[in-house]
């Protein structure tokens, strides 16, 4: 099977956001080779990373894949984010030579188009010099409002790259990245999945759905074995 990079989301590491009852496990059990990464750390800030400048936190994912690559002997990888580690490799796989070396990219409520934080970014302006102290102490958050010129220049001139596929999971009940249609990417390769779709009961919001849902953990599964996908329903949650 070809290896998973996991990437964990703002204020994450490579430990919290998927072990316990996480994807790690559910991924592990069903025969793939998982990794995950530390990124976007910030001096003298411990255990809560992602919050560097998002450029350079794909430049440390380009660094982390290479290893793997090198250490599995495989040619491509999978990655799959919750969030930030959603949106971000988008951005090595653009900018950085990623699309020769990702096969598909899985994003769990991811920040493609960034969030108005259900219209709080909208009041920065009122604030004279709130937007400047959020560039200068957490650089990843500066980014992911709706509008920045990071996402201008991700997402100009298309959402996707040729031969990589992407699937973008959401819930209606997101309130970190809103609105959540702004999750969605349009292409080809591109498979946007809302999980009430498949099951009304699932009540994931931000943080659960890439901690918890079974119901994404199953359809993470799917994209990154399409060849073997089976219906995702309010039952996958106890498989």
């Amino acid at each position: 099977m070809t290896p998973v990079v996991l990437v964990h989301g703002t204020f994450g590491n490579s430990v919290d956001n998927w072990l316990g009852l996480g994807l790690a496990l559910y991924l592990k059990d069903r025969g793939y080779c998982v990794f995950s990464l530390d990124y976007g750390q910030l001096p003298g800030v411990p255990f809560f990373h992602g919050l560097g400048p998002v450029d350079k936190s794909a430049e440390q994912l380009k660094t982390f894949v290479d290893k793997v690559l090198t250490a599995t002997g495989a040619t491509e990888t999978d990655l799959v984010g919750h969030a930030q580690g959603g949106m971000m490799p988008r951005y090595y796989v653009k900018f950085l030579g990623g699309a020769a070396k990702v096969k598909a990219l899985v994003g769990i409520a991811p920040s493609n188009y960034g969030t108005d934080l259900n219209g709080l970014t909208k009041l920065l302006p009122y604030f004279p010099g709130a937007e400047d102290l959020l560039t200068t102490a957490t650089p990843a958050l500066a980014d992911q409002i709706a509008g920045s010129a990071f996402l201008a220049k991700l997402n100009a001139g298309g959402d996707t790259v040729p031969g990589v596929s992407y699937t973008v999971l959401a819930t209606k009940y997101d309130e970190i990245v809103t609105p959540y249609r702004s999750q969605f990417l349009s292409g080809s390769g591109v498979r946007n999945v809302l999980l009430q779709d498949l099951c009304p009961l699932d009540f994931s919001e931000h943080v659960s759905i890439g901690l918890f849902s079974r119901i994404a953990f199953h359809e993470v599964a799917n994209a990154l074995d399409p060849a073997h996908a089976t219906p995702t329903t309010c039952a996958s949650g106890a498989s």
